[in-house]
């Protein structure tokens, strides 16, 4: 099924091929047919799977020839649970929304800078991308308003709730009309997710893409066993004798990313950490520089690793192990996608031995095992 099968505008066309998308991805597939015809869409897929564009062709589409409304009454909301997300999704908006016809304005909004200039922004937006909180504020403050909202999404609805965004959510859909089409997207279907579905959206097509097993296959494990205080030398010994152009590193925390980073950078390797105490404007700059290819290692933690989605990253290392086989299986699918295989690297001291059997017993695959003390780490 190409994308041409959609009746999307030709330019629209032309920009898909132009950001190399081939055919539509199962859940664009049944998505963009639903959300053309107005119905409501309960999508629940893994990050990477298409999510955000299976919303954005068909909601750009839906509003050429009704981009008009009055001033700071934005006509779709998007609801998202962190900055990089709103940023991400917005991206998205902003590309294809270039080529067609009437232009649609997109705004990101989301708390941890200044508000005066989102509130100066919003000036005639019709999509409107935000976190919740920053997105209460401005309600409250009557710099935008909800009442003439046509379409409502939840992307990453998930983790809106694990991050304890429910309250803050339902206050808000108390501002929306009532009639309006609800788009709900979700990596899984927890209780909590599916209380909101009941909630929300009425006579839904419910579309379900399962995580691909196999895409684990495309992954190459490596499990070095390794103490603390070599740690760090054994990274830079990776590094140089792997000749990594591209590299994420996992942390288990905001003192250790900017720990690692900062080594790195005293042994001459570009890098940068990337973490909630960052200021917006840093973690932006790092992670485009980052995806341009122009940073050579980004140290993140997991609060972040949803917002880093890049096509063909080739190496990722399990500095630090995550808590769960869940996070293990999501920091490690950072790589090997698109069909291009990848490498996941993971260190592992006397101390971690128990927990990485339970990852890996949980995740069905072993990795391959490699002593570090039979490598000489002198000068690293």
């Amino acid at each position: 099924m190409p994308f041409t099968t959609f009746g999307f505008a030709p330019a629209l066309i032309n920009e898909l091929a132009n950001q190399n998308y081939s055919q539509p991805y199962p859940i664009q597939q049944q998505a963009i047919p639903a959300i053309l015809n107005r119905k409501d869409v309960l999508g629940i897929a893994p990050t990477g799977s298409g999510k955000t564009a299976s919303y954005v062709l068909p909601i750009l589409t839906n509003l050429q020839g009704n981009t008009e409304s009055k001033n700071r009454h934005v006509n779709v909301l998007v609801l998202v649970p962190t900055r990089e997300l709103a940023l991400q999704v917005r991206e998205v908006f902003r590309v294809f929304s270039s080529v067609l016809p009437e232009r649609v304005k997109s705004l990101p909004v989301y708390g941890g800078v200044s508000i005066n200039p989102q509130m100066k922004a919003l000036q005639g937006v019709n999509v409107l991308v935000a976190t919740p909180g920053r997105l209460l504020e401005l309600v409250e403050s009557n710099a935008v308003h909800l009442s003439n909202i046509e379409t409502l999404v939840l992307d990453e609805a998930d983790k809106m709730l694990n991050l304890g965004f429910k309250e803050e959510m339902n206050h808000i859909f108390e501002f929306l009309p009532k009639k309006r089409q609800n788009l709900l997207f979700s990596a899984t279907l927890s209780e909590d997710v599916d209380n909101i579905n009941q909630m929300l959206l009425h006579n839904p097509l419910v579309i379900k893409i399962e995580e691909k097993s196999d895409n684990l296959d495309l992954i190459n494990q490596f499990a070095y066993s390794v103490s603390d205080e070599n740690k760090g030398p054994l990274l830079r010994y990776l590094i140089k004798s792997k000749e990594l152009k591209q590299l994420l590193v996992f942390t288990s925390s905001v003192y250790k990313a900017d720990n690692v980073a900062d080594k790195l950078r005293k042994n001459g390797i570009d890098a940068v950490a990337i973490h909630s105490k960052k200021s917006q404007g840093a973690r932006t700059d790092a992670l485009g520089r980052f995806k341009s290819g122009k940073l050579k290692v980004l140290v993140a933690t997991d609060l972040l690793s949803r917002g880093i989605d890049i096509e063909f990253l080739p190496c990722v290392i399990n500095y630090e192990l995550p808590r769960s086989p869940k996070d293990y299986v999501h920091r490690i699918g950072r790589t090997g996608r698109a069909e291009n295989p990848g490498e996941a690297i993971s260190f592992i001291t006397e101390e971690d031995q128990y927990h990485f059997k339970i990852i890996q017993k949980k995740m069905g695959k072993r990795a391959t095992k490699i002593d570090s003390s039979e490598i000489d780490l002198k000068g690293y």
